[in-house]
């Protein structure tokens, strides 16, 4: 059944009685129904009652004197002279207010006739332009019958249809073909005209004619061709945009999986290098190959943040972390790329920030190495400064360099994507999407990234990320480093103010001076305080032996000499008593290792590679060239199965299982891996797997192994980072899922974890 069908049946049961005499009903629209009449009956009806009334009244006159005059003529023949006086004066009185009435009925008759006159010819002049400005606009106006045969239309619509008079024919019969619309009443009506087919927006009332009274359907309708046109298009193009940027996330998602592969070959083998005997000269070889890897895995990090950030799917996974190690982590990261340009990074901490916060670790660690490592990109000379502090309830970082600063016009478009500042060799080392992608991390967290800087003078970005308070209690900081006195003898730069700072803030006191004239006006005069620490940077510490280590107040014995240097320009040897240090302190400083050296807990710290930590330990640093091996499980070395399509990643595990003691198995498919799950030799204690190999999918085998009698922990790695996936793993039975290339040390903690809670389970 048609919708105009419909609609008419309807319409005939909800009409079905007449309405009654309590007011005019109202049709589906709100518009009044009965109470639109014809004028002109109305003017003709008031014009007959004004002329009935005037003729009644002079009847009644006429009558009255007629009585009148009779009373006056019988009571004189009778000799009632003044009873019919009397009662004559009375029926004439009457009879002129008869007519007097009479005729001021006529009057206000007349002008109700008139007034019905203005209002119909206003009705019909308002009919009349309406129907012009229809004409004009070309709309479609109709009136139907309830059984949907049109009684009359505008010329619009034979013009559109091609039929002369369509009076008497429904729409179906001339062509129109209707689609409902969200609202009711309303459709589009597509309409075939020898131009091509066009659309209309149709809009149905139902009125009573005000000629006869009956029900009827007024319909109108305006062409909306091409605003339905434009809106197919742009739902097109929605469609299609949708579609590209999940195929683009298909690629990156390929890309990464495919990139991260030989990446964690890359990296893992080189982390085995390291465990070998090497010449300094390979130990620089085998830095750089992991600085390079590391710097392809934050790229490849990089444009999949981007592409998740662009797609909307961006999400924060607050959850309680130190602030200081991860500020200190991403310093000590990036230090090596400063010292190789002879600039200094320093980072100080305010003592208002709390030792444990709530807040998305990963993605304030991502933003901190993308502002500082472009901060010690474009710093040719001087150095990079970063300084913490609460703010409310964010966290904000400052980070200060000594760069070349920045115009008006890099500011603008240094926070857009693709976009670089700086001359055409600084452009050329990266992509240009870390400040773009950092700003957008803080934007939809909540924070902000901001840029003030002046050409010549430098720059300052800060960093505002949202942070609350730790829910569980945290311990105050009553001064670790109250009644600590140090002299710092190092150079101006923010190394050496960053170190001050922090000394001052754990309760000590510093004074820092740089020049040697200096420090012997001190020497010969009296020192404010006794010292208990002399902190002497690498740079100046031929200075400080030839000019200022025999004086008194610096060759106390009882005063600890602490050496400050960077890491690569230490040696393997340990500073001894034949120079004159007790401890080291490595640039850049962490907080823990300050602490315990100034308190004479420490007097060493362990060696480290450009990306390691600097926590100090108790025993003099191994002085043969062979780095420590990673630890061995606590309880006896299990049996691990292994599976891994890609031959460089398996042999990277499992040379790293089996020097850590573990007997190990691979498999190359996921056949494969269920066969020796379900063989007769003996079962594994775990299972390392990659969720993408031949033979079968990653999710379904996983949950098989969980589900099965006398399951084992499963950890999956994988080269896709996407939190969804993750989380379907872990819902299908993984113990831990990592991520493509896994840092060994992380790995094999993680296996003699769950080794250890199987044993204990």
């Amino acid at each position: 059944m048609s919708e105009p069908a419909k609609l008419q049946d309807r319409l005939r049961a909800e009409f079905a009685e007449e309405p009654n005499d309590g007011g005019a009903p109202r049709n589906e629209g709100g518009e009044p129904g009965e109470g639109v009449r014809a004028a002109g009956p109305s003017v003709d009806v008031a014009g007959q009652a004004s002329f009935d009334q005037a003729f009644t009244s002079a009847i009644v006159a006429g009558l009255t004197l007629l009585s009148a005059g009779l009373v006056l003529v019988t009571g004189i023949l009778q000799d009632f002279h003044i009873a019919a006086f009397s009662l004559g004066t009375i029926g004439i009185a009457g009879a002129i207010l008869v007519v007097r009435n009479g005729l001021h009925s006529a009057q206000r008759n007349g002008r109700r006739a008139e007034q019905h006159h203005d209002r119909h010819w206003e009705q019909n002049e308002t009919a009349a332009v309406t129907a012009a400005i229809h004409d004009i606009l070309r709309d479609i106006v109709m009136v139907r019958s309830l059984d949907g045969r049109i009684l009359r239309a505008n010329a619009v619509l034979s013009d559109l249809v091609g039929i002369v008079d369509p009076t008497g024919l429904s729409c179906s019969e001339i062509g129109l073909d209707f689609r409902s619309q969200a609202l009711p009443y309303h459709y589009d009506v597509e309409i075939t005209t020898p131009g091509g087919a066009r659309i209309y927006a149709w809009h149905d009332i139902t009125i009573r004619d005000p000629s006869t009274g009956e029900l009827v359907i007024h319909s109108i309708a305006r062409d909306v061709t091409e605003e339905r046109r434009a809106e197919n298009e742009r739902e097109i193009a929605r469609r299609r945009a949708e579609m590209e940027s999940e195929t683009k996330s298909r690629l990156l998602a390929t890309v990464s999986h495919e990139i991260r592969t030989p990446l964690s070959g890359i990296l893992g083998m080189s982390h085995l290098i390291g465990q070998t005997r090497l010449t300094a000269e390979q130990k620089n070889y085998l830095a750089g190959i992991r600085q390079s890897g590391h710097a392809l895995v934050q790229l490849v990090d990089d444009l999949l943040d981007f592409s998740t950030i662009e797609a909307g799917r961006f999400q924060l996974r607050p959850c309680e972390e130190p602030v200081r190690p991860l500020l200190e982590s991403v310093v000590e990261m990036l230090s090596p790329r400063a010292h190789e340009k002879g600039i200094e990074i320093g980072s100080f901490v305010s003592a208002d920030v709390p030792a444990v916060m709530l807040f998305d670790g990963p993605r304030l660690r991502q933003v901190l190495y993308n502002v500082i490592g472009n901060a010690v990109k474009f710093t040719p000379t001087g150095g990079v400064y970063l300084e913490t502090a609460l703010d409310g309830e964010h966290v904000v970082v400052t980070v200060t360099d000594s760069g070349p600063g920045m115009t008006a016009e890099e500011q603008a478009r240094v926070f857009e994507a693709f976009e670089q500042a700086g001359g055409v060799s600084q452009r050329r080392g990266g992509t240009g999407l870390g400040l773009a992608i950092s700003a957008r991390i803080l934007r939809e967290a909540g924070g902000a990234l901001t840029l003030a800087s002046e050409l010549g003078r430098g720059s300052t970005f800060t960093i505002r990320m949202p942070a609350a308070p730790s829910l569980a209690p945290v311990s105050a900081r009553s001064g670790p480093l109250r009644g600590s006195a140090v002299f710092l003898f190092a150079p101006e730069g923010p190394a050496s103010r960053a170190l001050k700072r922090t000394i001052e803030t754990l309760g000590g006191t510093c004074r820092h001076l740089a020049e040697v004239n200096e420090a012997l006006e001190i020497a010969k005069g009296a020192v404010a305080f006794p010292l208990t620490d002399i902190i002497v940077d690498n740079r100046l510490s031929g200075d400080f032996r030839r000019e200022l280590a025999h004086l008194p107040v610096f060759a106390d014995p009882r005063t600890r000499r602490v050496y400050l240097v960077n890491p690569e320009e230490r040696t393997g040897r340990a500073i001894g008593n034949g120079e004159g240090y007790d401890a080291w302190l490595i640039r850049p400083l962490r907080e823990r290792s300050l602490i315990e050296v100034l308190r004479g807990r420490m007097k060493g710290i362990e060696i480290r590679d450009a990306i390691n930590d600097n926590r100090p330990v108790l025993s003099e640093p191994p002085t043969d060239d062979v780095a420590p091996r990673p630890p061995r499980p606590q309880r006896p070395a299990g049996r691990v199965l292994l599976a891994e399509d890609d031959p460089i990643n398996a042999m990277l595990v499992r040379s790293m299982l089996s020097k850590a003691g573990f007997a190990v198995e691979c498999v190359e498919d996921f056949p494969a891996l269920l066969s020796a799950l379900g063989g007769d030799g003996p079962r594994p204690d775990m299972v390392i797997t990659d969720v993408g190999m031949p033979g079968g999918e990653g999710r379904e085998v996983i949950r098989a192994i969980a589900s099965a009698e006398n399951a084992v922990p499963v950890i999956v790695l994988t080269a896709d980072r996407r939190p969804a996936l993750h989380q379907d793993l872990i819902a299908c039975g993984a113990a831990c899922v990592m991520v493509k290339p896994a840092e060994p040390p992380v790995l094999l903690s993680e296996v003699s974890r769950l080794m250890a809670a199987q044993v204990s389970n």
